[in-house]
């Protein structure tokens, strides 16, 4: 299991139902989660084999910016 964080613009409630359809149908994404309280947003991934960059293409489908930490 690898575990992939990202910074980003996720800000709130609405912003998070916007990508958790995107995220949620990714396949080999076992759990995924955004901090909203932390001030660079991470979002953790729990992942077998996806890459940084399928992640990123996701986060970006819904409209935000996820960048690798």
């Amino acid at each position: 299991m690898k575990i992939l964080k990202f910074k980003t613009n996720i800000n709130c409630g609405n912003c998070l139902a916007k990508v958790t359809p995107k995220l949620n149908e990714q396949t080999g994404i076992e759990s995924w989660n955004v901090d909203l309280t932390d001030p660079e947003r991470t979002l953790t991934v729990n992942t077998e084999n996806l890459e940084p960059e399928e992640i990123k293409k996701a986060v970006l489908k819904a409209g935000f910016i996820a960048t690798p930490k």
